[in-house]
């Protein structure tokens, strides 16, 4: 049986192409939620699961960082997407035909700046890649889509701009997530290690359980907080550092984190990706 990778979104996604790009020889397996994801791992449907974490330009991906503790998969490598925009059309539809064009909420900010140069309305589309598959349906000639030049190969679609994003150092960084653990590994470019916390109720705890990285010079590249069970006073962290756990600096770090926190929760270790650079 041939080994599939599950992500969010239709097939021309990025997600999509996350996959392609890490994991060429699996098969993609479309999900329609985050959950969706996770869930198809956990009962067997697929093997691994593809999650996007962060973009350069929007920021943290929302709830995400909720599901991973809650979603009993382990990070096993992270994989960084130049994400690339095209606007697409049916068939033989101009440029200057196109009134309108659909992409994911996330999506459209990303190319304000062509579509005001060009008087084209940005509407909210569920799913990018789903809104270019939608559009063949209709064959509408006034209706563009924003997506990845993938999801216009799959659909059929004329692609009438292409890298018409922002910035050109527009990127998603995505987790490879998988039931089981492996932290034997030891990648080329170095290794990350990402886990949750929460500190104990003490006076500058959050201060004193960081200093441990400080003094044993270990790096943290992530740092954010987010509320947990509806709660103003319950607050988790999310942490990525550089480094594996056996490392006698990390080691020593994660010590010192975990006399100050509650809860400690390693998420991954997996090798860096040179992406990062």
């Amino acid at each position: 049986m041939k080994q599939r990778i599950a992500f969010q979104g239709e097939l021309g996604a990025y997600g999509h192409e996350a996959c392609q790009k890490a994991r060429p020889g699996m098969e993609p397996f479309p999900c329609r939620t985050f959950e969706d994801v996770v869930s198809a791992v956990r009962t067997g449907e697929a093997t691994l699961a593809m999650l996007p974490v962060e973009n350069t330009t929007y920021g943290r991906v929302a709830d995400i960082h909720t599901l991973l503790p809650q979603s009993g998969l382990k990070i096993v490598d992270e994989a960084f997407v130049r994400v690339r925009i095209s606007l697409m059309a049916n068939p033989g539809v101009s440029l200057d035909e196109i009134k309108v064009a659909r992409a994911h909420l996330v999506l459209l900010p990303q190319a304000r700046s062509f579509l005001k140069r060009h008087d084209i309305t940005p509407e909210a589309a569920v799913d990018s890649a789903g809104a270019a598959a939608a559009l063949v349906q209709t064959g509408d000639r006034d209706i563009g889509v924003l997506a990845s030049a993938v999801a216009a190969k799959i659909y059929g679609l004329d692609i009438l701009a292409n890298h018409i994003e922002d910035q050109d150092t527009n990127t998603t960084r995505f987790l490879i997530m998988s039931p089981t653990a492996d932290h034997d590994r030891r990648g080329a470019h170095g290794m990350m290690t990402s886990f949750v916390f929460q500190v104990r109720n003490l006076p500058a705890a959050l201060f004193k359980a960081m200093g441990g990285f400080a003094t044993n010079g270990v790096n943290m590249t992530k740092l954010e907080s987010y509320m947990v069970g509806g709660s103003f006073t319950a607050t988790q962290f999310y942490a990525d550092i550089e480094g594996h756990p056996d490392d006698p600096d990390v080691r020593r770090a994660m010590e010192e984190l975990d006399y100050f926190t509650d809860m400690l929760d390693i998420l991954g270790v997996y090798p860096r990706d040179p992406g990062r650079d």
